[in-house]
């Protein structure tokens, strides 16, 4: 390995798994919130405010000997709609695709509103994306509108 490779690589190889990339550092740990991976047993190695052309400072995660549905993965597009995935197996990418924002968050958002119904009830929340470019979601029940960056992750 050249001098030059080893100042490169930020964080250690991954010989199978998923490597979620080009994550904004302000959203890192919600998407840790959101895939869950604080509840994982095996290795997951989270780097964040890691030098990116694109972003300034990105996050990443990577996890070992996991592969997320690609419905789960793109959870993560209400708070990282930058974000990148790449499949991992025997060291080698098989896959990469950008996460892609749903029509509907189900379950992953808190309604701001605390007159809604899904603050009274035991109920899960639904959100409609209502902008995509901006990332604005509005509430099912009670319409309460609210910018991703502002999102509060149950």
């Amino acid at each position: 390995m050249t001098v030059s490779s080893k100042q490169e690589l930020a964080v250690a190889a991954l010989r199978n798994g998923t490597v979620i990339d080009h994550i904004p550092s302000m959203s890192l740990f919600k998407a840790v919130k959101i895939l869950g991976i604080e509840k994982l047993e095996g290795a997951v190695t989270i780097g964040n405010n890691l030098d990116s052309k694109k972003l300034g400072k990105k996050g990443i995660i990577k996890v070992a000997d996991v592969f997320f549905p690609e419905s789960t993965l793109n959870r993560i597009a209400l708070i990282a709609p930058t974000a990148v995935v790449n499949i991992i197996r025997d060291y080698e990418v098989v896959e990469k695709f950008p996460v892609t924002l749903p029509d509907t968050i189900i379950g992953i958002v808190k309604c701001g509103n605390p007159k809604c119904i899904t603050n009274n009830e035991p109920m899960r929340t639904k959100f409609h994306v209502i902008d995509n470019k901006d990332v604005t979601i509005s509430c099912h029940y009670c319409s309460q509108v609210v910018k991703s960056i502002d999102a509060k992750i149950i």
